[in-house]
């Protein structure tokens, strides 16, 4: 049996009380940390969620020249031309 109260690595039960209390504070912040994370993310992703409808007139050419490279990306028309849009913006900045 240990001496004095203490663990096989030297601890007493005071500082292994104190040394819990201390970790469950930490986990309290990371899971507070964790919970604001998750609510960023999700409001975020509400806001890309979120889309503006336009009418877009192309040429044939172009269209067609879009849909092959769509295609070719395995993404819609749509999703190619928001695509290139987005990539565009980025690339400006």
């Amino acid at each position: 049996m240990p001496k004095n109260n203490t663990d096989n690595n030297g601890m007493s039960g005071a500082d292994l009380d104190a040394r819990e209390e201390k970790l469950l504070r930490r986990k309290e912040k990371l899971d507070a940390l964790e919970a604001d994370i998750k609510a960023r993310e999700k409001e975020l992703t509400a806001k890309e969620s979120r889309r503006k409808q336009i009418v877009l007139r192309l040429p044939e050419s172009l269209w067609n020249e879009i849909a092959r490279w769509a295609e070719d990306d395995f993404r819609s028309i749509n999703g190619q031309i928001e695509y290139l849009l987005t990539k565009s913006v980025r690339e400006r900045k």
